[in-house]
């Protein structure tokens, strides 16, 4: 536990001085603040206040900037320490190589979530300073930083692993902006493209799309977060469907970081000193 806390110490200190992470957060605190004044139109028609009309805007937010704050923040914690030589030093340490992956990923998802509380808290101002904060606004906005933090801790997990197999940190970086293309945007696409190809809503649509898009963590967030009611999911313009709307999202969600932070942990074990 003691070298957990300490791998967790220093990583939390590396992450406040990182410049990119900081401008991210800015960017995330003004889009955030912009989406809620821009929302603030729609809560008479939708019969809403206003933190619940801009959930769906701020949920798609976090699918972009949540996924990328994470792996700004691990694609050169291995890979970095590897190049500055202090790697062999810390794998030499009487403590285990997950304890290392645990404690940076402790740190880096306290970074997280003080990032995500600073942008949905400039939120919360924006909302409660016009009158529209309710309580189920607020439950609202808790399970958006929770799920948030899911979505996170996934994309975290991957980028030790990406650090962790290039060992290079201009590799992991191509690598880490590829990945957030792929799960983030292309993925979406390429699910367009075979609903625009089975047009007329055949075995695709019906049988496949809807666990594809389980499947995807970004797309898993953006059901598990999905506002309830009929006038919430018109502001998301997200369609239900059977496996969509069951718990299947939310699992898929718990897996992700599960998975992500074992594959780092193999691709940690894999580093030969």
């Amino acid at each position: 536990m003691n070298a957990i806390l300490a791998f967790a110490r220093t990583e939390f200190r590396i992450a406040r001085r990182n410049r990119l992470l900081r401008a991210a957060v800015t960017i995330m605190v003004l889009f955030s603040c912009a989406l809620t004044l821009l929302g603030s139109g729609a809560t008479g028609d939708l019969g809403v206040d206003l933190m619940t009309a801009s959930s769906a805007s701020l949920a798609t937010l976090s699918v972009y900037i949540v996924p990328l704050l994470a792996l700004l923040m691990t694609f050169d914690s291995i890979a970095g320490e590897m190049e500055r030589g202090t790697l062999p030093l810390m794998l030499t340490y009487p403590a285990p190589r997950l304890s290392m992956i645990t404690g940076k990923f402790l740190a880096h998802l306290a970074a997280l979530a003080v990032a995500l509380t600073l942008g949905f808290g400039a939120t919360v101002v924006v909302a409660a300073a016009t009158g529209g904060v309710t309580a189920e606004s607020v439950f609202v906005l808790l399970r958006l930083i929770g799920g948030a933090l899911l979505l996170g801790s996934a994309f975290l997990g991957l980028g030790y692993a990406l650090s962790a197999w290039t060992q290079a940190t201009g590799a992991a970086a191509g690598y880490a902006i590829g990945t957030w293309l792929v799960f983030v945007v292309l993925y979406d696409v390429a699910l367009l493209a075979g609903l625009m190809v089975d047009a007329s809503g055949g075995t695709f649509t019906k049988d496949f799309f809807p666990w594809l898009l389980v499947a995807n963590p970004a797309d898993a967030f953006r059901l598990v977060t999905l506002p309830s009611g009929q006038a919430a999911e018109l502001a998301s313009g997200i369609v239900s469907s059977t496996a969509a709307s069951g718990f299947a999202p939310l699992i898929s969600l718990l897996l992700w970081p599960i998975g992500a932070l074992t594959l780092a942990w193999a691709s940690v074990q894999r580093i030969s000193l």
